[in-house]
Parts: structure tokens; sequence; C-alpha cells
């Protein structure tokens, strides 16, 4: 892969598949166009960029806003990269075969393709993921699995950069993936300029990891809420009962009472309980050994991460790895982290 001289200006071509999703083509793009002039004057002095469909025709997205102008697709040697974002997976899924022979060709030529979202999807249908590591959303973790099952996909970061392949799990992680091609072209500067002005401190990293499906239902004690979310975004470390009681504003009795009152079970349990149901999904949808998982999930170390989860679950982690890979075993839903709170009597 040849990457243009620091300081050249940038340049980048959409693939935008049938109902694209928007959030993670618009913060890419936004940040480009940030970085590619003076203030917010939207000059494409430093970065280019081009929106292409099969047709040459306006794209629509999912939520229905359309762009345009769009354009026939290009000689693919003009752009720097190509970012092809794909679109709501349903069990109709249009295949844009043209689309898939350009992203080949594109290939072929040597530039580099960024698959957005379930753009991915798209490189896969195209035969170019072979043997690369995949990065998709854990939304759609299922989705690629039941589709491709010989790919392995990585559900626990935002972006993989794998050279003349890159993919990213969308959302507003588009951003973090334009500063990051950004700054490795043109510097940390107009990285960190097109940020801030989209009120992002800085870009998070390709192996800062993707936000996990805790779903919370209807809690209404407002303190029990409080101090789950707290929990939720410590998942890999152990928090005293003193310190979340004094974090939500209350004692570690009255959270004590709170958490029996609502959820019938104590803050403590209900934490071990979580970090074990996220231990769950790590083994479900990584790569990872049950020892790193013990330790992201905050245990002390493997055999105590295992005596809880087989008290738990009724099988070890490596016993439950284990279900997971044979013929017809059932996979853990991506809303397993769920929270409910007990009905009104």
């Amino acid at each position: 892969m040849n990457l243009p001289l620091r300081g050249e200006p940038l340049s980048v071509g959409f693939v935008l598949l049938h109902r694209f999703t928007l959030l993670p083509f618009a913060a890419f793009v936004d940040c480009l166009r940030l970085a590619a002039d003076e203030g917010d004057r939207s000059r494409q002095l430093r970065c280019h960029w081009t929106f292409m469909t099969s047709t040459g025709e306006q794209a629509t997205s999912s939520c229905g806003a359309a762009i345009s102008p769009c354009e026939p697709f290009r000689d693919p040697a003009s752009f720097d990269y190509i970012v092809v974002i794909g679109g709501v997976l349903d069990e109709r899924d249009r295949v844009d075969s043209t689309a898939l022979a350009y992203l080949r060709r594109s290939a072929d030529a040597g530039v580099p393709l960024v698959g957005l979202c379930t753009g991915v999807f798209a490189l896969i249908q195209a035969g170019l993921m072979k043997g690369r590591r995949c990065c998709v959303s854990w939304y759609h973790h299922r989705d690629m699995i039941q589709r491709f099952p010989a790919i392995e996909p990585v559900a626990d970061r935002l972006f993989i950069d794998d050279g003349d392949r890159l993919t990213c799990a969308g959302g507003a992680a588009g951003a973090d993936l334009a500063a990051y091609l950004i700054e490795r072209h043109l510097g940390k500067a107009w990285a960190m300029k097109s940020l801030h002005i989209m009120l992002l401190d800085e870009a998070r990293t390709g192996v800062h990891p993707q936000p996990q499906p805790v779903v919370f239902g209807k809690i209404e004690d407002r303190v029990v809420r409080k101090a789950i979310a707290l929990l939720e975004q410590h998942l890999g470390e152990m928090i005293s009962m003193e310190v979340l009681a004094e974090r939500v504003g209350t004692s570690r009795r009255n959270l004590e009472r709170r958490f029996k009152e609502t959820l019938g079970v104590s803050p403590q349990k209900f934490s071990r309980d979580l970090r074990l149901r996220y231990g769950v999904w790590l083994l479900h949808y990584t790569g990872k050994s049950i020892t790193e998982i013990g330790e992201r999930c905050g245990f002390a170390d493997t055999a105590h991460f295992s005596r809880h989860f087989r008290s738990a679950f009724g099988m070890t982690p490596s016993e439950m790895r284990k279900s997971v890979g044979e013929p017809g075993g059932a996979r853990v839903d991506p809303f397993f982290l769920h929270v409910e709170g007990r009905p009104a009597l």
C-alpha cells in the first residue's frame, strides 16, 4: 500500500449502498470536511471526497435522507481510500453486483478499502476478506456469524487497520477512524481540529472497546438506576459498596435496601452477576482467553472467575465456549445483558 506523502491532500471515494446507515457516513465525511479547510468553510483543499453509487443517482439512507449529488464509479486509482457503507440488514438484502465488482477492481488496483458499519459485509461478499481480521458492531455479530460462518468477526473494539483493509464497527466510531486517517496523512493538528469542532475531546484508538449491550428495563428507582449505570461503566473492576453508595449519594445500608426492593438481590450479587453475564457475552463474541475474560470482568484470577461462573450457569467457561462451537449450538442473544425491575405487585 503506497501512502501519499504527509501534507498532501487526502482523497476518499465513498461507495453508498442501498439504505446505507447515515451516522457513520456523516461522522466520517464531516471529520474530513472540517480538516479540509480553515475554520468551517468546507472547501475541499486538504481533503477531497466523492460520493458514488452504482447508477450515479442519489443515495437514500436507512432513515430516508438522500445524499446528492452522487457519481458513477470513478477510476479507483484517483483515491487514497475507498469507503463502502452498507445498509440495513434484512432477509431480502439486495446484492449490488456492480458495487462488488468495483470493490474487487479497487483491490486489484492496490487502493485500501474501508468497510464502515455493514459495509464490511459487502467486502466479504466481494471475496476480499479471506484470512483477514474483521471488525463488526456487537449488534451485527450474530448476523455475520449466520451469513458468513467462515469469517472470524471481532466485536470488542472500534476498528481494525489491517493494511489495505480497514473495518469499523460504525456509528460514532466513523469519526474516530476518519481522524486516524487524517492524522496519518495530514498530521495530528488537523485531526484534532475536526474533533474539537465536532465537540469530541480526542480520537479513540482502534482497540478502544465497543460499549457493551446493557439494556435497562423499567427501573423507576433513580438511585438504583444510577448505581447500575456506574456498575456497567466499571464491568472490569470491583467497586466496594461503600464507594458505590458514595458515588450515588446515599448510604450503603440504604443502597442495599433499595436494590432488594427493586431487584430482589443485593448490589453485591447484582454486580457479580452483571460481570458474569458480561463474561458470557465475551465468550460468545470474542476470541479472548478465559484468563483474559476473567480479568476483564474484574475477577481476581481464573479460578475465582470459573468458580462463580459454574455456580451461576451450571458449566465452566471452557465448557460454555465449547458448546458455542458445536453444530446447532445456541448463541447468546446480543441483548443478553438485560436488567429489568421487579413487576409491581
